[in-house]
């Protein structure tokens, strides 16, 4: 086991459709590089009767029709993955670049997290905005992203009491996580920012924005820029 990395994923039973093979126990870019490995091989060659494929933080969801085939299939279907791994050409991770209008009734919580942290507005801003985040899984609400690398000089507890209602492409710092409100829903994370892009859209041919296994990149954008950009993303 190599930072946290099994040499063997572990199997769980999910349900009477799912199984779940673990590669690790602990949120790391190596084990969810794994994850997204598999994810894409599979994929490559879906097996019979499998109809949904749900990457995690460090582990595989399988979904499948239990009509058609069964766990011990599947656990062999994944062990082989694992040992041809190596001969699977997986594609580079895609980025998406999400304009963001931080602070101000957008991201009412930034003087906060700057305060905490003895930094200034502009200080937090650039630090968020800075990295290249990996998007380590999609959920809670549909679409909405978990993104790895949030600096540590922003690492900010959760609000004591959550919100009722945050408004959609809201971007929020949860302790050491940060990520974007997909929907309106409920939600306890410190907002500084929101994005106008939709990262769900049930009209769209592909209703979510983004996926598990790629990169986010936050740009910074005025008030007006916020306003003036449309659901795609372009001005």
């Amino acid at each position: 086991m190599n930072n946290g990395l099994y040499e063997k994923p572990i199997f769980r039973i999910v349900g009477d459709r799912g199984i779940m093979a673990e590669y690790g126990n602990t949120i790391d870019p190596l084990i969810n590089r794994r994850v997204r490995a598999v994810a894409i091989a599979m994929r490559g060659a879906m097996p019979a009767g499998v109809t949904e494929l749900i990457p995690t933080y460090c582990s595989l969801i399988i979904i499948y029709d239990p009509c058609v085939t069964n766990p011990p299939t599947l656990k062999d279907v994944l062990l082989s993955i694992e040992e041809h791994l190596s001969e699977t050409d997986i594609p580079p991770p895609e980025t998406a670049e999400i304009p963001v209008c931080y602070g101000g009734d957008l991201g009412p919580d930034i003087e906060f997290v700057a305060q905490a942290h003895d930094l200034t507005v502009e200080d937090v801003i650039r630090i968020h905005s800075d990295p290249l985040y990996p998007i380590y899984m999609i959920g809670f609400t549909p679409g909405f992203p978990y993104l790895g690398g949030l600096a540590e000089q922003l690492h900010t507890p959760r609000l004591p009491t959550p919100r009722t209602f945050v408004p959609a492409g809201s971007v929020g710092i949860a302790n050491a996580q940060t990520g974007i409100y997909s929907i309106d829903s409920p939600g306890g994370w410190q907002l500084i920012g929101r994005t106008p892009v939709k990262l769900f859209d049930p009209e769209r041919s592909e209703p979510f924005l983004l996926r598990a296994g790629d990169l986010l990149k936050f740009k910074p954008v005025s008030r007006d820029e916020y306003l003036n950009v449309s659901e795609d993303g372009e001005k």
